[in-house]
């Protein structure tokens, strides 16, 4: 893929990725959590540009550090999402204020990291950033479903006399005294 397109790939997911996780959604367990770091790895190891051919010690330093930025910072964004459990069972999360810190410093590293590799004359592809993006959210989902194993699932309440039965519409046969 042109670089354009790889620029506007990682755009779209960052941003759907990041905009889905400050609304409370469901975790579905059964769900494969780790298959779109998982194409998106793919994608950038495909790609013949991830490390510079001019400079690859520099070039593969500056990809180490990338990753190495992308790793704490997709455990960082798993510690300050918060997770609960329903009274039905279901596990919901949502990010934090301190999420959004996560996103900043980890956007001013890579930025930082970015700039370092200009000043040594390292040429920085897209697939770089893919690539980090790809294990942000393969450690951040990885720590999400480890943590659901401690959040205590509170079994669904039995109905009670008088409540409403989903899909029912009618109001409950009260009794007259």
């Amino acid at each position: 893929m042109s670089g354009l397109v790889n620029a506007l790939l990682i755009a779209a997911v960052a941003a759907l990725v990041i905009t889905r996780q400050f609304r409370a959604s469901r975790i579905d367990t059964d769900r494969r959590w780790w298959l779109l770091p998982g194409i998106l790895a793919v994608l950038a190891l495909r790609e013949p540009d991830l490390l510079d051919a001019h400079h690859p010690t520099g070039s593969a330093l500056v990809l180490g550090a990338e990753l190495v930025v992308a790793l704490a910072m997709g455990a960082a964004w798993a510690r300050t999402t918060r997770v609960w459990a329903e009274p039905d069972g279901s596990v919901w999360s949502k990010s934090t204020a301190a999420s959004v810190a996560v996103w900043g410093a980890g956007i001013t590293l890579r930025a930082g990291l970015f700039g370092a590799g200009a000043l040594l004359g390292v040429h920085q592809g897209s697939s770089a950033l893919m690539l980090g993006l790809a294990a942000t959210l393969l450690v951040r989902s990885g720590i999400l479903v480890r943590r659901l194993g401690a959040v205590e699932r509170v079994p669904a309440p039995a109905t009670a006399y008088g409540d409403r039965m989903p899909g029912s519409h009618r109001s409950p046969w009260k009794e007259r005294v």
